[in-house]
């Protein structure tokens, strides 16, 4: 299995948020508090194969409109809907888990990747089932906006 989900996360992010978006990215240090209660977005994309997962990316609603319309070229009050914050949120998440696909399969892990998923709301946790690693982190993005990270993957079989 590849054995620095940690290092593999943080360089999918920083890609994804320095290359579309021209955003700075920051990781905070392990522990730090997820900031809850003030509306949330999360994407979530999954992937089988070889090695199977889910990761969640999530940010508050206001910042995901902020990304959107730099995504678009709009300002954020040219952002006309929900809908156009979930497209750019799913595809946001789409491209950080197709960068660890990629990379997945560069160390002899092949898998595909399921359909983006949106999950709105507020103080909400994800948890995963006992048979699972859970890797939780946290980054600054654009000096300030938090951005949290979990991925959920399960150990490959062993024959």
């Amino acid at each position: 299995m590849i054995t620095d989900v940690d290092s593999l996360v943080t360089t999918a992010v920083t890609e994804v948020f320095t290359t579309m978006l021209n955003m700075p990215v920051r990781r905070d240090p392990p522990g730090t508090v997820i900031r809850n209660g003030e509306a949330l977005v999360a994407g979530s994309v999954g992937f089988i194969g070889t090695l199977s997962g889910v990761v969640y990316i999530y940010w508050t609603a206001r910042f995901a409109r902020a990304m959107t319309g730099k995504m678009l070229g709009l300002t954020e009050k040219e952002v006309e809907s929900e809908e156009m914050v979930n497209d750019a949120v799913g595809e946001l998440a789409n491209m950080v888990v197709g960068y660890m696909k990629s990379r997945f399969s560069d160390h002899g892990m092949p898998c595909v990747l399921t359909i983006p998923s949106i999950v709105r709301g507020s103080h909400f946790k994800v948890e995963g089932v006992t048979s699972t690693e859970r890797t939780v982190m946290c980054f600054d993005i654009a000096d300030g906006q938090q951005v949290v990270v979990e991925a959920l993957i399960k150990p490959i079989k062993k024959n």
